[in-house]
């Protein structure tokens, strides 16, 4: 009895193995071609790491969902030093509802805290020309502004931001 449940058990455990290796295959060919970021992505999962979806991450922390594309990558979060990193495939834009236009690069950095990311690099706004994000903050929970600075403070309407959009590939950043 102990055999037929050893071998049951081992043949269980390997499909099972099978299935997440494919899974992890499926992913990482959805991924871009460069290795760091693979790389970065299997250690995560192999870790064991839930990896939380962006918009998930940014409204636990009072930030609009769609703050970001849909066409994101992968995103990196260091809880420890609050880093978040966010991988797009090319530079993009997204007009939104309110008729703001951000831009993104292949890379956006900044600091998360609740309410708040800080010191971007990495993002852009069409004012009359095209200015560096530095911050976008939601000054609390029930507020509905969000406040983006860009050389000067200005708030747009945070339902704008309520859901990932498609991006549009720019030439460049």
């Amino acid at each position: 009895m102990d055999k037929a449940l050893t071998k049951a058990s081992s043949f269980w455990i390997s499909k099972k193995a099978k299935e997440e290796l494919s899974n992890i295959t499926q992913d990482l060919s959805s991924l871009s071609n460069t290795v760091e970021e693979k790389a970065k992505w299997i250690l995560n999962k192999l870790k064991g790491k839930p990896v939380k979806a962006l918009p998930d991450l940014l409204r636990d922390h009072n930030l609009p969902p769609g703050l970001f594309p849909r066409n994101v990558i992968c995103y990196e979060y260091d809880e420890s030093r609050s880093k978040l990193i966010v991988y797009l495939s090319s530079p993009c834009e997204v007009s939104f509802k309110d008729s703001s236009i951000i831009r993104y690069g292949t890379r956006v950095k900044g600091t998360l805290s609740r309410g708040k990311l800080s010191g971007i690099e990495g993002m852009k706004t069409k004012v009359v020309v095209w200015v560096k994000v530095t911050n976008v903050a939601v000054e609390s929970y029930k507020s509905d502004k969000v406040w983006f600075t860009a050389g000067v403070k200005k708030s747009r309407p945070k339902d704008a931001y309520d859901m990932p959009r498609d991006a549009i590939k720019v030439d460049e950043f």
